[in-house]
């Protein structure tokens, strides 16, 4: 199964929060206590995202946490990658001479095409898609056979 860690998980729900009132600073306590999550895990989250330049960090008494950059400007491969490292779904794939096998691998293109397409397909989504609700266009589950309708 492929799926992303808990960190990054919560990452694009901290980066949404955000992102619905990006002109709003928020406090690392606030957020965790709106979102139900443990303070030293949002700390841990804010931290690698403002590292990565998603947030931007403001001291004071009325400081706190806000997108660096536009909601729009964002991609959900971006926050994966500031929590995650660089998107990878085997060693081969994202870097050269990680692997022993590389030189004989007959599947080492394959796996490589296919986190091109994974990562395009990620970095295809904006924080600002995450930020809107989902309402015209609800997932429902349909049986393999039958056509969506």
């Amino acid at each position: 199964m492929l799926r992303v860690g808990k960190l990054t998980d919560y990452g694009t729900v901290v980066m949404t929060y955000l992102a619905r009132e990006p002109e709003a600073l928020r406090s690392a306590n606030d957020i965790a206590a709106e979102l139900g999550l443990a303070l030293p895990t949002v700390s841990k989250i804010l931290k690698a995202l403002v590292h990565y330049g998603l947030l931007a960090s403001h001291r004071g008494m009325k400081g706190g946490y806000a997108l660096a950059v536009p909601a729009a400007e964002i991609s959900v491969a971006q926050i994966i990658a500031a929590i995650e490292g660089p998107i990878a779904l085997t060693e081969c794939s994202d870097t050269q001479g990680a692997c022993d096998q590389e030189t004989g691998c007959s599947v080492r293109g394959d796996w490589q095409r296919i986190n091109r397409a994974v990562r395009e397909a990620l970095e295809s989504v904006s924080l600002a898609e995450l930020a809107q609700p989902v309402t015209s266009h609800p997932l429902r589950y349909v049986a393999p056979g039958q056509l969506p309708g």
